[in-house]
């Protein structure tokens, strides 16, 4: 069966559009079964560009927050009440973004929002969760050893190890398309995760945000180098990938924008 993927915010948009296009991401994913709205973006856009696209809002099933950064949830506070909404328990925490300076982590940035979740249906669990026959969520990716994105609170400075991230996985006879929210938690590690999880190891596709924007051309080659030994036939960046991400994965990677659509 088809699965269905619309950009209905990202980063950028194509030339000429006049959708919206802010840092952050949101995917509405069809397939076949299920209308799953995973992330949704920091504000309202995703909304207003579903109208534009002919989207109805009240098609969606369920929605999905690949973790609580406000550029991946800012939009839950525009969802319908009684959204049935799935995430991590950890996914409302307080963060802030940080700088290490003369050895200390120093807060330089709030990530998390204020939002009111009491509003809808809330499936808070850090274990998989079917969505349909074919899709589930991944919950929480199990990492050896997790590298910090910032601080968890304003006052103790406990790291954060953005436990809450999860992936969108759905399986079929071509094996596994993965989808991604930013990959704080490591591209290989995700991939292994739902490798794991699903008992499939072929990955047919990889879809998201890959957070290389910092990474060393090393990393970025060791990523492309497992990649290949997966044969991986698509890979589709977006959001945090960056421009080396986009360079070093080139001929194996290519973008997405607000707007496209895309069927695997």
């Amino acid at each position: 069966m088809t699965l269905k993927i619309t950009v209905l915010l990202e980063n950028r948009r194509r030339n000429g559009s006049s959708l919206r296009a802010k840092a952050g991401l949101s995917l509405l994913v069809e397939d076949g079964q299920k209308t799953i709205l995973f992330d949704t973006g920091p504000d309202d856009s995703f909304l207003h560009n579903a109208a534009l696209l002919g989207i109805d809002p009240g098609a969606i099933d369920v929605a999905v927050l690949s973790h609580g950064h406000y550029d991946h949830c800012g939009g839950v506070a525009f969802l319908p009440d009684n959204t049935t909404i799935i995430c991590h328990p950890d996914a409302a925490r307080e963060r802030h973004a940080a700088l290490t300076l003369a050895g200390r982590s120093q807060r330089i940035k709030k990530l998390s929002l204020e939002i009111d979740y009491s509003r809808h249906r809330m499936i808070r669990s850090a274990s998989p969760v079917p969505i349909s026959d074919s899709t589930l969520w991944s919950g929480e990716i199990t990492v050896a050893r997790p590298k910090a994105y910032g601080l968890l609170d304003r006052h103790g400075g406990r790291p954060d190890f953005i436990v809450d991230e999860g992936a969108l996985v759905h399986k079929s006879a071509r094996g596994l398309t993965i989808i991604t929210g930013c990959g704080h938690r490591g591209i290989v590690n995700i991939v292994r995760h739902c490798q794991r999880i699903t008992g499939i190891e072929h990955v047919h596709a990889l879809i998201g945000g890959f957070h290389l924007r910092s990474a060393s051309p090393l990393a970025i080659r060791r990523i492309g180098r497992f990649l290949r030994a997966q044969n991986t036939e698509r890979i589709v960046g977006c959001h945090c990938t960056g421009m080396w991400g986009n360079i070093w994965l080139s001929g194996r990677l290519s973008s997405l924008a607000t707007g496209d659509i895309i069927t695997i």
